[in-house]
């Protein structure tokens, strides 16, 4: 008799720069979400997809909880908070080189509002000892009853296959929602807009990078080459100078580094054309907010 098929949708959330989207990306095994050294990277729900012969797992990587500062951030927090209560599975992710956060106890405390079975995934052991390990674990174990806490490195996969053996044993019987040769449900256009973004991000200092936005006009498909064009929106005249740099050399680095990832995510040759316009506080817009597909 054969293993009746198990599905599912499992959230991944925490704080801003615990890896939620790296370990997003270690699963599904190709780059989905973007990630950055800096903090609300994530603004939106980003869905990947793993299939086995016995289950399927739908993934949603939520943007970090913190204390928001403006309407986008105000989104950013109701869209990881609503994602909980849809879900089948709480992926709890936390950085096991850092103390426990006041803010983690609070996202601790939803997740017992909730119902919704919960596992704490202990990210980035690769840089802790050994020995200071199950202090940590008792730590957060006084949090919540989670179903399991599972000690992980994103970045090395090390300890994600035991993830989702602990994931499938959550699971109820039900249907593969997705084909199985899908690994997320976002459109080239919104990953390609992300990758530049991602790019930015890396090679801008401080706040620049979080008042930017990117649209993708144009999006050509031939045979050999595809064509994308693309405007990046900033909130103030003087980030536009930043952005494009001097004789429009941080505009041609940023242009570069994401072809490259387009490219691999595309498999074909691709020319990328940008612009740079502005956008006085587009985050404080409910309008543009939608406009730049923020919206729940």
């Amino acid at each position: 008799m054969t293993n009746k098929f198990k599905s599912g949708f499992a959230a991944i959330i925490g704080m801003p720069n615990v890896g939620k989207s790296t370990l997003l990306n270690t699963i599904a095994g190709q780059k989905i979400a973007i990630i950055s050294n800096k903090p609300q990277t994530t603004r939106n729900k980003i869905l990947a997809i793993h299939t086995t012969e016995d289950y399927q797992v739908v993934f949603t990587d939520t943007p970090g909880i913190h204390k928001p500062h403006n309407k986008l951030g105000e989104f950013m927090v109701k869209v990881a908070k609503e994602s909980m209560n849809e879900m089948d599975v709480v992926l709890f992710v936390v950085d096991a080189t850092k103390p426990i956060a006041p803010m983690e106890k609070e996202i601790a405390e939803n997740i017992g509002k909730t119902g919704v079975p919960a596992i704490l995934i202990l990210n980035k052991v690769d840089a802790v000892k050994k020995e200071d390990l199950l202090p940590i674990i008792a730590d957060y174990s006084n949090l919540h009853e989670f179903s399991s806490i599972v000690p992980i490195s994103a970045k090395t996969g090390d300890g994600v296959e035991i993830l989702m053996n602990d994931i499938e044993s959550l699971l109820q019987e039900g249907p593969q929602f997705y084909y199985e040769d899908m690994v997320t449900d976002q459109p080239e256009k919104q990953i390609a807009a992300e990758i530049i973004r991602e790019k930015m991000l890396w090679l801008l200092d401080k706040e620049v990078p979080h008042g930017i936005a990117i649209e993708i006009e144009k999006m050509e498909e031939r045979e050999e080459i595809t064509k994308i064009y693309a405007t990046i929106f900033c909130e103030k005249a003087s980030h536009k100078g930043i952005v494009i740099g001097k004789n429009g050399e941080m505009l041609k680095k940023i242009g570069q580094k994401a072809r490259v990832d387009i490219e691999e995510m595309l498999d074909k040759k691709v020319y990328l054309e940008l612009w740079v316009r502005i956008k006085n506080d587009w985050r404080n817009s409910d309008r543009m907010i939608k406009n730049f597909g923020y919206d729940a």
